[in-house]
């Protein structure tokens, strides 16, 4: 069939040529972007699940940052505490130095006053001036706003607490045990030591955590004569003594299931131990687990019978907070959970008294860091830093740092250096605690969550990199597939124009 009007071969051609330049056009562009997939029409379904994927890489990324410089407030955090450390050891020495009465000058003790002085204001100093641009990091900056404290709680320490932006949060108490001291009464049936004989004594040795010893007495001692000689050492038993009626109640100086106390009997001294009634008959009886005021009737060791130490343990207040079982030490409560990691000091009759309420609402405060790629509180990450000055360091129980300071009751030239000392003890833990805090959070929080961000970008990567980028490899055998297309194309499409050139052979 010969026709020249429409050349139906240099259409198809035609066609066949835009195709294959079409196909050669879109490996050039693959190969020279290296993306396999430069606009919507190339892939609509790889393109969305290549965009969601660069937008997680972009919140992962931001995370990553996130978590370096965490980790970098933490180190110029720590880098101030780790002074403070320092410098509160140096006052431990000068404390214990000072204490060596008999062997120091009055101007070695000013010096050493004066070094104390200087300690305290460097600390406050470094309290002070410790920053991470311009966001101070140990002067309170950084702790949680508490209101509505509950008269039941002494002191508290917010560790870390999340909480969702303007919102606060309720920390509520039920008391279910009380705490109790370790205790026992010796009764000696009468208000002073009656022995068989003038000439005998009633030998104890008495037992505490802290240490033991031995005291007599005679026949003819009061009670309250007897409690006072127990409670001149008091600091080496760790037991104090009251005379009560007809009997001695001892009792460990602190709460909690650490604390024992342990009387034996190495001489009983012919005391009387004839029965008249729990209470009055001379011997050794337990306290009450509800009421340490109370005393057990049944079960008495007669001061005879007791060669054997008789031994009883102290007890922890037993509480829950938040709806968490509450770990307890003495009168201590803590929880510590993904929302609410905190330790209460409960107040003597806060601790034994089985009761509901709330310590204290916790408003805002903590430092907030965002170590995730969503913004949201399953992301965050909140500590407590409080503030460090000399003021803060110590408790109500032992006192503050600054008491050291000259003029004040623990000053190291004429003040109580063995107060002192329990004060820089605590101080020293307190610090210790803090920088164990921030150590942990920088290793198993941010350090963690660096690495386990680094492996999610990776994969992430390489995901929306399969989805997207160019495969060279094929490519460039589409590259030339497509040049030799288009040149078949362009050489059959020489050939279909000029067959009509055939037809005027026939005119002839």
């Amino acid at each position: 069939m010969s026709r020249i009007n429409t050349n139906v071969s240099s259409l198809l051609a035609q066609r066949i040529l835009g195709q294959n330049n079409a196909s050669l056009t879109t490996s050039l562009e693959r190969l020279s972007t290296g993306l396999a997939i430069n606009r919507g029409a190339d892939n609509p379904a790889g393109l969305i699940a290549s965009e969601n994927l660069r937008s997680e890489l972009a919140s992962l990324d931001a995370a990553l940052g996130n978590a370096e410089r965490a980790d970098q407030v933490v180190n110029i955090a720590e880098g101030g505490l780790q002074e403070i450390n320092t410098l509160l050891l140096e006052v431990q020495g000068l404390v214990t130095e000072t204490a060596n009465n008999a062997g120091l000058s009055k101007e070695e003790r000013d010096a050493n006053q004066l070094q104390v002085d200087s300690i305290l204001q460097t600390i406050d100093r470094i309290a002070n001036v410790t920053n991470f641009q311009g966001t101070k990091l140990l002067n309170g900056t950084f702790d949680y706003t508490i209101t509505n404290q509950n008269t039941n709680v002494a002191e508290f320490r917010n560790n870390a607490i999340k909480l969702e932006t303007g919102d606060t949060r309720n920390v509520q108490v039920s008391v279910i045990g009380s705490a109790q001291h370790a205790g026992l009464f010796l009764s000696a049936g009468a208000t002073s030591v009656n022995l068989s004989a003038a000439a005998n004594r009633l030998t104890l040795e008495v037992a505490g955590e802290i240490g033991s010893r031995e005291f007599s007495f005679a026949s003819g001692t009061t009670l309250t004569d007897a409690a006072t000689q127990i409670n001149t050492f008091k600091s080496v038993t760790g037991i104090s003594a009251r005379a009560s009626g007809t009997g001695i109640v001892l009792k460990s100086v602190e709460f909690g299931s650490r604390e024992f106390i342990s009387v034996k009997v190495a001489s009983d001294g012919g005391i009387n131990d004839a029965s008249s009634g729990a209470g009055t008959t001379a011997g050794i009886y337990t306290l009450s687990s509800v009421n340490e005021n109370a005393v057990v009737s049944s079960g008495s060791t007669t001061f005879v019978s007791a060669t054997n130490p008789i031994r009883d343990v102290g007890q922890d207040v037993s509480a829950i907070i938040n709806a968490t079982d509450a770990t307890s030490d003495g009168k201590t409560i803590r929880i510590n959970t993904e929302f609410l990691d905190l330790n209460i000091d409960l107040t003597t009759t806060g601790a034994q008294t089985l009761t509901a309420f709330n310590a204290y609402t916790v408003t805002g405060g903590g430092a907030k860091f965002l170590l995730g790629p969503d913004v949201d509180i399953s992301n965050q990450v909140s500590i407590g830093i409080g503030n460090v000055a000399g003021r803060n360091l110590g408790n109500l129980s032992v006192g503050f740092l600054d008491d050291l300071a000259s003029g004040n009751a623990r000053n190291l030239v004429d003040g109580n250096l063995e107060g002192a000392q329990k004060i820089v003890d605590t101080a020293i833990n307190q610090i210790a605690s803090l920088r164990g805090r921030l150590g942990a959070f920088q290793k198993n929080v941010v350090g963690s969550t660096i690495r386990a961000l680094g492996v999610a970008f990776e994969n992430t990567a390489a995901a929306e990199s399969t989805i997207r980028d160019t495969d060279f490899a094929s490519e460039t055998a589409e590259l030339t597939r497509a040049q030799i297309l288009v040149n078949a194309a362009t050489n059959t499409l020489g050939i279909a124009n000029a067959q009509p050139q055939s037809v005027l052979s026939l005119l002839g």
